[in-house]
């Protein structure tokens, strides 16, 4: 698709699906897929290759997570056999991988003295420009980010490297995955284009200790929600520091660029765990936000979904962005204002680089030629709207208008320099 086609989809609320959809539907409706923890860990053991892999890496309270994270899953009834055959595969990784860091920390323990200093964070709503930043940001060869091919499997398993070719298994297997979901939902890459090598956040490998919102974009699970908010998150960000601490024993550099929404309801763990980081606040108008990240997930439901319930997904998301904000007002302050800038989208937009150049300079690095030139061609060879640009509809498509679901965040324009959009 070229970067100039605009497409609004017809039938994102009632999917007219093609023949290969509905063959992959029908087959995956057959299966039997097993979502009990004592299953998913006994498939995961199998799959990593240890002899006896240990998962709960000294935490107790590892089990009572999982149960609560597969069993909010197990509890939405909308998901079709392809949506739990997703949920079992995802979570059958995500424990694959808890066992190989922990057995890479039992064979490496040097690995907890590893620093990770100053890392640059972007923090923001989800659909506000984060994923633009980090990928400028990324493109400086001295920082370490997360491709989304090594999110998925970050650490390898054993007895297996770079075949003949030199490429990583890991890689391949998710590169092959990528094709087959293109080939599924190919207007995904227009609103969201999650390809091998793009950057990832970092919430997808706190996952291995089953502690993130993530879960929420994969299914109905407010049961999770709820869950994951009583959760003692600065034991989860320390987590994550192990997590990069490893990855970068295993390739460097150490020093990290960063991005997750769910940071802005974590801003104490996350300043805790990074005290000399430097962070970006992205802000955009929540209707922007909130009608561009359910019309993604509507579009995905076609396939996870026996069918799309528009309001129900209008109204969990509407609240969702209203807690994010929320405690992102609340706790603002909580990062120092010479280590921070705020970023409105609009003037990002108009401006990208500018924004590095400022990110960099509150931050005490500095921006050589040689590396701005490098952030120059990722910003040529990635042009907003690279795949198309998908027209979006919120009141045609979710009922509600743009003022209804503005007049619920006064609190945020009030506090930050953000712009209604048309």
């Amino acid at each position: 698709m070229s970067h100039r086609a605009t497409v609004q989809i017809a039938d994102l609320t009632a999917p007219v699906l093609d023949a290969k959809q509905r063959s992959i539907l029908d087959y995956a409706a057959t299966l039997d897929v097993d979502l009990d923890p004592d299953v998913l860990i006994a498939r995961a053991a199998e799959m990593s290759g240890l002899r006896d892999p240990d998962f709960e890496g000294g935490d107790p309270s590892f089990g009572a997570r999982l149960s609560a994270y597969v069993g909010s899953v197990d509890a939405d009834t909308g998901l079709t056999g392809l949506g739990r055959m997703i949920q079992q595969t995802r979570v059958t990784r995500l424990l694959t991988s808890r066992a190989l860091l922990n057995d890479l920390l039992a064979r490496h323990p040097e690995i907890s003295d590893i620093e990770i200093p100053k890392p640059l964070i972007v923090v923001g709503l989800p659909r506000s420009g984060t994923t633009h930043l980090v990928n400028m940001l990324a493109a400086d060869p001295r920082r370490r980010a997360l491709p989304y091919w090594e999110s998925q499997e970050p650490f390898p398993r054993r007895g297996e490297g770079p075949g003949p070719d030199g490429l990583d298994p890991r890689y391949l297997r998710l590169r092959a995955e990528h094709e087959a979901e293109r080939d599924l939902v190919p207007l995904a890459q227009s609103m969201h284009d999650r390809f091998p090598e793009a950057i990832e956040e970092e919430c997808e490998v706190m996952d291995l200790d089953f502690c993130s919102y993530t879960l929420e974009w994969h299914a109905r699970v407010p049961g999770w929600r709820d869950y994951y908010l009583d959760l003692d998150q600065q034991r989860h960000y320390a987590y994550l520091k192990k997590v990069l601490q490893a990855l970068t024993f295993l390739r460097g550099p150490s020093t990290w660029v960063l991005k997750c929404p769910q940071h802005l309801e974590n801003l104490g763990p996350l300043m805790q765990t990074f005290p000399d980081a430097t962070v970006a606040f992205t802000h955009r108008d929540p209707v922007a936000v909130i009608q561009s990240a359910i019309t993604m997930l509507a579009y995905g439901d076609r396939m996870r979904r026996a069918s799309i319930a528009p309001e129900e997904l209008r109204d969990y998301w509407v609240d969702r962005v209203e807690r994010l904000l929320l405690a992102g007002v609340r706790d603002r302050e909580l990062v120092p204002a010479d280590q921070s800038i705020d970023v409105p989208f609009l003037e990002f937009m108009a401006d990208d680089l500018a924004v590095v150049d400022r990110l960099y300079a509150v931050a005490g690095v500095p921006l050589p030629d040689r590396i701005r030139n490098r952030v120059v061609s990722y910003l040529r060879d990635n042009p907003r709207g690279k795949h198309g640009q998908v027209r979006y509809d919120l009141e045609g498509d979710f009922g509600v208008s743009p003022a209804e679901v503005r007049q619920r965040f006064d609190f945020y324009f009030d506090r930050f320099p953000v712009r209604p959009e048309s």
